[in-house]
Order: structure tokens, then C-alpha cells, then sequence
């Protein structure tokens, strides 16, 4: 089973890539590191970090060296995070991957990017309303997809032997924008609604697979004008394949299409560099219908699906799986994200008893989340339960 621990760029330059890469080979134990090289806004604590214990992430900031002239005259480029100065970590860590024989694998976030949807708003997915969601690109625009592609052709250059995708999909209302707030209960089919994109690249592309799209637009915003103004009918439960005479249910697999199109352009771009896609679908089975997450189609047109195996208990990872399973997702085609922290993990028994169901299933690959963020002794526990 091949291993990896999940970092950000400024670990490495904070700790030098002797400390950075020591720990993950004399503590860890794993065979590779998946550096973020694209990462959305946060505010993180990182317990053994020698210089800061609290840090800003930049919205949208890139964690390596842009080529200026794959990006002329776009406007939708990577932009730089000023914390890595005028040093370049994706290719430090290349090196430095290289010497020490591990895999180097690039933590891509591509449309939750924060910094891109303000700056071009017509590039956000738009509800049914016309508002734009600006903490997103929306998949189904050209620019937003050429962005992906190029992005990928950029990070192609580091020698890297996967590229683990990340927001490579809508998002719903509730993704974590800082003070976001209701104040009134909307109720889960009107949050639901809310985050469904209904820009015009995503209506023509239903249009094209024959769906009424302006006529489900019209049926989303009459039940949401119905739910927001009235709290009693925010409660009612709702049949959503039914709404708009059952139009809204082939507008989502419209929206659904337009993701696995993405994902497929991508992976074939992907292994023409010599490199492997992995879609992460962190929510998994039965939570990403309303995120254009189809994952029987996904399976068909990506490398390997991955996802996070959080969760107190072995049978926990275990079920978890068995559920991608029933959605056409074989754990052999799987790669499984466990976090080695106190609040997954009671010890290295605990973490070891994880692998070994993944072991049993067949799943080829595993990841530890995550560097920065974990004290030093849970890369240990990560060591411990890897050589048990």
C-alpha cells in the first residue's frame, strides 16, 4: 500500500525541507508527501511549527511558480501566495522528493477559490436568483475549464504522480465563508436550492440535453420564494425529483454531466503527462447529488476516486467504503484519507487497525491528514501503526 501525508508549502519553509522531510520518512514512515499547491482562504493552529502557531491562508493562493506565458491575456491565472516570497516550494520539494526517493503528489483546489470568483463574478456559479455564490468557479464556464486544464499542464512540469483534485465540482450554500449567517431557519430543500447553479453556461448545457432549464429556474425560485417567506412551509419536507413535473431532477443530471466531462478532460491530460487524477469526494455516497458528484460515471472517467475515511472506529472505515461499493466504486479504485489526531484515533492500535481494513479491501493507497496541523506525536503514531 503506498502512503502519503497531506502539507502545506509553508511547512516545508518553515521547518527546511530537512526537518519537513525527515519527519515524514524517520517518524512517519510514509513513501510519499501531497503538497497543496492551490489552497482556499483559512485560519489554521499548527502545534510543532517553529514559527507560528496561528496562520492566515491567503484566498485562493497558489504555492508555486506560475509560467507567465501559459497565462497571458487570461484572467482567471494563479496568483502567487505571498508567503512563499520569491522561492518556488513545489520545486524544492520535487528535488528534494527525488533524492530521497518519494512520491510527490500536488493537493489541487481548483473551483472553491475565493480570491477568483470576487475578482470575476460572472465566472461564480449563480442561484436561481441570479445572486453569484463568489467563494466558487462554477464548472460549466470555458474560462473556468481552461483554467483547470492549464492549472494541471503548470503542476505537470514538477514531476508529480498524482494530482489529488480537490472542488472539482459545485458546492451548496453552506461552504464555510467567514461570518456567513442565517438567522432564520431556511430549511433543508431551500438550502438546498440555494446552492444549485443557474448560470447561463450551466442552462445552455442543460438545454442541450433537452431540459427545460428556464422553466426549472422559474420552479426553483417560486419554491424558494414559497419557503423563505413562510416558516412553517420551510419545514415541509419535499420530493425534489418531482419538482418542475421531475424537470429539476434532469437539470441536476445535466449539472452532473458537466462535472464528469471536466474530470474526464482532465484525467486524459493527466496521463498524458504521466500522471494520475484522483477526484476527492470528501461528503461520499448520497451527499454530492445536489454537487454534480455522479460516482458511477466519475469512476469510469477518472484514475480513482478518493475520500476521507474520518471516523472513531475500524467498522466505521469499513462501512464507509461499503458504500462507495453499492455506488459502483470498488476499493481497488480507492484512495482513503485517515487523520492520526486524538479525535479520530485513541492510538497507533487504532490507526493500525484502519490500515489493515484497508489492506483487506484492496484500497491501493492511503493518506494522513495532516502534516502542519498534528503534533509531532501523531506522525509517530502514523510510523507505528504503518511498520504493525
Amino acid at each position: 500500500m503506498e502512503s502519503s501525508v497531506l502539507a502545506f508549502a509553508t511547512d516545508l519553509l518553515d521547518e527546511g525541507p530537512d526537518t519537513f522531510f525527515g519527519n515524514l520518512t524517520d517518524r512517519a514512515g510514509v513513501g510519499g508527501v501531497t503538497l497543496a499547491s492551490v489552497y482556499h482562504e483559512a485560519r489554521d493552529v499548527f502545534p510543532h511549527n517553529p514559527r507560528r502557531v496561528i496562520r492566515y491562508l491567503e484566498p485562493g493562493a497558489a504555492y508555486f511558480r506560475p509560467d507567465p506565458a501559459r497565462w497571458s491575456g487570461r484572467r482567471l491565472a494563479p496568483a502567487p501566495s505571498g508567503a512563499i516570497g520569491d522561492r518556488d516550494p513545489f520545486a524544492e520539494a520535487a528535488a528534494e522528493a527525488d533524492r530521497r526517493g518519494l512520491k510527490l503528489h500536488a493537493w489541487t483546489v481548483f473551483c472553491h477559490n475565493d480570491r477568483l470568483g470576487f475578482a470575476h463574478p460572472d465566472c461564480a456559479p449563480a442561484n436561481a436568483f441570479g445572486d453569484r455564490h463568489l467563494t466558487e468557479l462554477c464548472p460549466a464556464h470555458p474560462e473556468v475549464r481552461a483554467y483547470a486544464l492549464t492549472l494541471l499542464e503548470e503542476l505537470a512540469r514538477y514531476g508529480v504522480d498524482a494530482i489529488r483534485a480537490e472542488s472539482l465540482h459545485f458546492h451548496g450554500l453552506r461552504h464555510g465563508y467567514h461570518h456567513e449567517r442565517y438567522f432564520e431557519e431556511l430549511g433543508p430543500t431551500a438550502e438546498a436550492l440555494l446552492g444549485v447553479c443557474f448560470c447561463p453556461h450551466c442552462r445552455a448545457a442543460a438545454t442541450r440535453a433537452g431540459v427545460p432549464a428556464d422553466q426549472v429556474a422559474e420552479a426553483v425560485r417560486a419554491e424558494l420564494r414559497r419557503r423563505l417567506a413562510d416558516e412553517t412551509a420551510a419545514a415541509e419536507p419535499a420530493d425534489l425529483s418531482t419538482l418542475a413535473d421531475g424537470a429539476f431532477a434532469a437539470y441536476l443530471d445535466a449539472s452532473a454531466a458537466t462535472v464528469t466531462a471536466l474530470a474526464a478532460d482532465l484525467t486524459e491530460q493527466a496521463r498524458r503527462h504521466g500522471m494520475r487524477l484522483s477526484f476527492m469526494d470528501g461528503g461520499g455516497p448520497g451527499k454530492g447529488w445536489l454537487s454534480g458528484i455522479d460516482l458511477p460515471a466519475l469512476t469510469g472517467a477518472v484514475d480513482q476516486i478518493e475520500t476521507l475515511g474520518y471516523a472513531r472506529t475500524p467498522e466505521a472505515v469499513r462501512e464507509k467504503l461499503a458504500a462507495f461499493a453499492l455506488h459502483g466504486v470498488r476499493p481497488e479504485r480507492m484512495a482513503v484519507i485517515l487523520r492520526p489526531m486524538a479525535s479520530d484515533c485513541d492510538g497507533p492500535e487504532n490507526l493500525a487497525a484502519k490500515i489493515a481494513v484497508l489492506r483487506e479491501l484492496g484500497v491501493p493507497e492511503v493518506e494522513f491528514y495532516h502534516y502542519g496541523l498534528m503534533r509531532l506525536s501523531s506522525l509517530d503514531r502514523i510510523g507505528a501503526a504503518l511498520a504493525g
